[in-house]
């Protein structure tokens, strides 16, 4: 088993060495596990800024986001999925389409397991998956080592380990983290770069994701009104951005963005859920959503939200459609 706890060796090539003609790669990694496995966080620690909404609830995550990595040497994108599981809506089942799509069509997959779970039902439902696909390189990586003393991580890594070769994987590493410590986020990217085809710049420098501002701007709401909230909810909300417009009669070095956007529950019974008492808990999902919203684009906003109903939209196609799964 071989766990990296360190950055790799420079090579001696002068191929790889990031000096002038040198090998430049560019490609996709996909991070896959179960709900709530990190995924988000640690694209985002490795982008540098927020690109993927996290939240404690699980399944939270609806789009694939691409965060983009910038190195002299290589161009890394990042697509964080959904997380796999066994569904019981259709929008579910769409989810799940969503994640086997993408893992077809990138360069390596990084497998998320948390150091603070032990390995469970989802866990091989997710290898057993990951094992059908035979040519896409495997990287396992060990989440939230924040959370276990050494011996505990140090079990996780020889599961995993063993795991793999229960399953017929091999992994092409096996990398600890802690994307909210900040510990081996780096190594994460130098672990994956190298298993990137030869290629040039895929996105231009600076830019962090091509994810439309107006799909980020509803994922932030979301992630908002997602906390505090009962368990059963979260699956029940989407929010979609009816309008993004500047505010007219403005002098130009006092801009304001109207951002019109509605929140969308299943049934009349959760509306004062997402309302709460005299409307205090909406104006608390705005003026938290307000500020992400205002960091992520760098102007001031004026934020209206609305609250309503689209009956069993997580099992009706047209609804789907129309919240934009």
């Amino acid at each position: 088993m071989s766990v990296r706890t360190q950055s790799p060796e420079p090579s001696e090539s002068p191929e790889t060495s990031g000096s002038s003609g040198s090998v430049h790669r560019a490609g996709f990694a996909c991070f896959v596990g179960r709900p709530n496995a990190g995924k988000s966080t640690l694209t985002n620690a490795l982008v540098g800024q927020k690109v993927a909404i996290t939240s404690k609830k699980p399944q939270t995550t609806r789009h694939t986001v691409r965060g983009i990595v910038h190195r002299p040497e290589a161009q890394l994108i990042l697509v964080d999925t959904p997380g796999l599981h066994k569904p019981r809506t259709l929008l579910g089942e769409r989810l799940n389409d969503v994640v086997r799509t993408t893992w077809a069509e990138v360069d390596v997959i990084g497998f998320c397991l948390p150091a603070d779970q032990k390995l469970g039902p989802g866990d091989r439902f997710i290898a057993k998956e990951l094992a059908g696909i035979r040519k896409t390189p495997k990287v396992a990586i060990v989440t939230k080592t924040d959370l276990v003393d050494s011996k505990a991580l140090a079990e996780q890594l020889i599961a995993i380990d063993q795991l793999g070769k229960e399953l017929g994987i091999t992994w092409a590493e096996i990398v600890p983290v802690s994307a909210t410590a900040g510990k081996q986020v780096d190594l994460v990217a130098d672990l994956l770069i190298p298993l990137m085809p030869e290629g040039p710049a895929l996105y231009p420098e600076g830019d962090l994701t091509d994810e439309p501002e107006q799909v980020m701007v509803a994922e932030l709401i979301r992630e908002a009104a997602l906390e505090g909230v009962r368990d059963e909810l979260p699956h029940s909300i989407a929010v979609v951005v009816e309008e993004m417009l500047p505010r007219e009669d403005r002098p130009a070095d006092k801009p304001l963005l109207d951002i019109h956007a509605n929140l969308f529950i299943e049934r009349p019974s959760q509306k004062g859920i997402i309302i709460g008492p005299k409307g205090k808990r909406l104006k608390d999902v705005g003026i938290k959503s307000r500020k992400q919203i205002e960091a992520l684009l760098g102007t001031p906003v004026f934020l209206d939200l609305h609250v309503k109903v689209a009956k069993d939209w997580q099992r009706d196609p047209k609804q789907l459609r129309r919240l934009g799964f």
